[in-house]
């Protein structure tokens, strides 16, 4: 694809814009050592930030670490990046082989295949320059695709919109599960280190150990309780294809929906954290939900997105900027800091420890204090 039908896409080759002073276009190198100055420490600052176009998504990233690379899932196509040099390698549109260009969810399995779940285009395989997509035809759940986690013996769990299916990676065959879910509508994926899949669903949340499911609403403690007095989502969990439209307002104000679970997180301690509409970010003890919300310090109550870097720290993607939780306190960024936008519907740790954030418009790259794993002096290898 050539400049022009790049930019008529909406996928736009990344611009680096350096903040705090720093010039467009200066060296990686002189980043670092900007970061590294006491005087300019903050516990969480944008260091970089890449556009892809004013009306695009960034709707998920997946870091591949064999290959230092970062994948980023627009509503206009996919990106890879080079995280050693911060350059685009590659761009993949239906003219390259997307089933779709609008990729709501990335999976990396365990051969090293990139998986694309798109909206209403099934899934698109990529394995060494060739393209496979698979359709219900085929034995998927649906053609709407939202999550994807990997289980322990290196097959595929991938969530749509009709349940979720297990693929198998030696036998290419789906199995699916739609009636054993509290809901149909999948959007959050997680394997414990018991094995145990947890799904994040329009209805609450799921759990399959191999053999018995279990499952966990509202009246369980998933999400806080209303105190905003926000006005209740139409969105209930167990409407038709066109209300499913992920909308999150309601006359123009936020809305609030605590059974509904856009994201899932398996903490290294084993503890499982849900994203909810309205009512914060709930925590699994494996016996009680614990439930941290915007009265907590978190940015907003509406989580999208989740993930955890190897220090442990905790990243919500909300509705209103993101935020780190650590050492049980938030530390949050929003456009003023500037996110391109304030809904953060994607994150992604890299092993430096630097963490990658998706909103409309772009994605940013934000750096940590010398408190976590990745001090500002560490954030490329």
């Amino acid at each position: 694809m050539n400049e022009e039908a790049r930019v008529a896409s909406g996928i736009r080759r990344p611009r680096r814009r350096f903040l705090r002073g720093l010039a467009a276009g200066a060296s990686l190198a002189g980043t670092v050592r900007a970061a590294a100055d006491p005087a300019s420490r903050q516990p969480i600052r944008i260091a970089e930030r890449y556009e892809v176009g004013n009306t695009v998504y960034v709707r998920s990233l997946a870091i591949e670490r064999a290959r230092d690379a970062l994948w980023i899932g627009t509503s206009s196509g996919v990106n890879e990046i080079d995280l050693r040099n911060g350059e685009r390698r590659s761009t993949f549109t239906r003219n390259d082989g997307l089933a779709s260009e609008y990729v709501f969810a990335i999976g990396i399995d365990s051969a090293g295949d990139k998986w694309f779940g798109t909206n209403a285009g099934g899934v698109s395989r990529y394995r060494d320059g060739r393209w496979k997509t698979y359709f219900p035809m085929h034995g998927l759940a649906d053609y709407w695709v939202y999550a994807f986690a990997n289980d322990r013996e290196g097959n595929l769990w991938i969530g749509t919109w009709a349940g979720a299916s297990h693929f198998d990676l030696k036998t290419s065959r789906f199995r699916t599960y739609k009636r054993e879910l509290v809901n149909e509508w999948v959007y959050g994926l997680g394997v414990d280190p018991q094995g145990k899949v947890w799904f994040g669903t329009e209805g609450g949340v799921s759990m399959f150990d191999g053999r018995r499911w279990q499952a966990w609403t509202h009246r369980d403690g998933l999400g806080e309780p209303n105190r905003r007095g926000l006005a209740p989502s139409p969105n209930t969990g167990l409407g038709t294809r066109s209300r499913h439209d992920l909308s999150v307002l309601s006359a123009g104000a936020a809305s609030y929906n605590p059974n509904y679970v856009f994201a899932i997180q398996v903490a290294l301690d084993g503890s499982i954290w849900a994203g909810t509409w309205g009512g914060g970010v709930s925590r699994f003890d494996g016996r009680r939900w614990h439930n941290l919300t915007t009265a907590n310090g978190l940015a907003g109550d509406i989580v999208y997105s989740i993930a955890q870097g190897a220090d442990g720290a905790l990243w919500f993607g909300t509705d209103a900027g993101v935020s780190r939780y650590r050492d049980g306190r938030f530390d949050n960024l929003t456009p003023a800091e500037g996110l391109f936008d304030r809904h953060v519907y994607a994150l992604a740790v890299a092993p430096a420890g630097d963490v990658w954030v998706g909103t409309r418009r772009g994605v940013v790259r934000v750096v940590q204090d010398a408190g976590g794993d990745a001090s500002a002096a560490a954030v490329r290898r």
